[in-house]
C-alpha cells in the first residue's frame, strides 16, 4: 500500500471511529487499538471502567489479534472470565517503532474492511 493510501484509509478509519462514538477529536493509534481490543473482547458497556492493567491487556488483545492472520499469534480460547488468549507463534522482527506502527496501521485497516463494508464512504457494520 502506498503512503498516501494508507494516510486516506486511517484517516476513515479515525473519523468513524470519532462519528461512531460521538467524540469531537479523532482517535489516536492507542484509542483505535483499546476500541479493537474491546470488540475481540466481546463485551462493551458504555459505564465500564477498565483498570490500567486491563486497558494494558486490550491493546495487548488487539495486537494479537492484528499480527494473527500473518501467523504471528494463534487464539488459543477465553478465559473463565470470557477474556481471550493468545500464543505467540514466531516473533514479530519488524524492527523500529515507526515501522511497528506502520505495519499495525495497515493490519487495522485490514481488520475494519473486512469487518466493515465501505457506503457512501462511511462503514457499515458487516455482521
Amino acid at each position: 500500500m502506498e503512503d498516501w493510501q494508507r494516510d486516506f484509509e486511517w484517516l476513515r478509519i479515525r473519523h468513524f471511529v470519532k462519528d461512531a462514538f460521538g467524540k469531537s477529536s479523532l482517535p489516536d493509534f492507542q484509542s483505535v487499538l483499546f476500541l479493537i481490543g474491546i470488540q475481540e473482547l466481546g463485551r462493551f458497556d458504555a459505564e465500564q471502567k477498565f483498570t490500567k492493567e486491563e486497558k494494558q491487556d486490550l491493546m495487548h488483545i488487539a495486537v494479537c489479534t492484528l499480527l494473527e492472520k500473518d501467523g504471528f499469534y494463534e487464539f488459543v480460547g477465553r478465559d473463565h472470565d470470557g477474556w481471550p488468549h493468545f500464543k505467540e507463534e514466531k516473533p514479530f522482527t519488524v524492527q523500529g517503532v515507526k515501522e511497528q506502527e506502520t505495519y499495525l496501521i495497515d493490519k487495522m485497516i485490514e481488520y475494519f474492511s473486512e469487518s466493515y463494508e465501505l457506503d457512501n464512504n462511511n462503514f457499515e457494520s458487516n455482521n
